[in-house]
């Protein structure tokens, strides 16, 4: 079996284990995460669902991030995917008690423009946020912009699964 599928069996195991649910939000992926998790049979059983916030003003509308961390730090940055990882799981808070809610976001640049001496193409944070703590993470891939997007989406699988047992 695959890396990726032992990634999502993981996962799977984990929330439900522990009766917690995951909500994404995603920028330079597209949504390519919630493909993933979408494709494991009995993924409602723990994925809420996700937005795609691309531009910076579906991060302020959906997801809450405030325009001074996007002026201030730009939309990849540490700042912004902390602040979306937070407003996804505040999104899903209607239905579902917001102490079992696992938000998770990245927020990246794919390529192949876009890119800054200080933010190169292929950067990449990451963001899990639950009612206890926060966390993020940086990344700088290589590649085309599919292959950036597809690095990324499966370094997530990786850090949830090995975050999610963690909590």
């Amino acid at each position: 079996m695959n890396a990726e599928k032992e990634f999502l069996k993981n996962i799977a195991s984990q929330l439900k284990k522990n009766h917690l649910f995951l909500a994404t939000a995603e920028s330079c992926t597209g949504g390519l995460l919630g493909h993933l998790i979408t494709n494991l049979p009995g993924s409602s059983d723990f994925y809420l669902g996700g937005h795609i916030a691309y531009s910076n003003s579906a991060k302020r509308l959906w997801l809450g991030v405030p325009s001074q961390v996007l002026d201030i730090f730009g939309a990849v940055s540490r700042e912004t995917v902390l602040a979306m990882a937070n407003g996804v799981r505040k999104a899903f808070s209607g239905e579902v008690d917001p102490n079992r809610i696992i938000g998770f976001s990245i927020s990246g640049i794919a390529g192949p423009g876009g890119g800054t001496p200080e933010k190169p193409v292929g950067t990449v944070w990451m963001g899990l946020s639950t009612h206890i703590s926060e966390r993020a993470y940086y990344f700088l891939f290589d590649g085309s912009r599919d292959e950036i997007k597809k690095q990324t989406a499966f370094q997530a699988l990786e850090i949830l699964s090995k975050d999610i047992s963690l909590i």
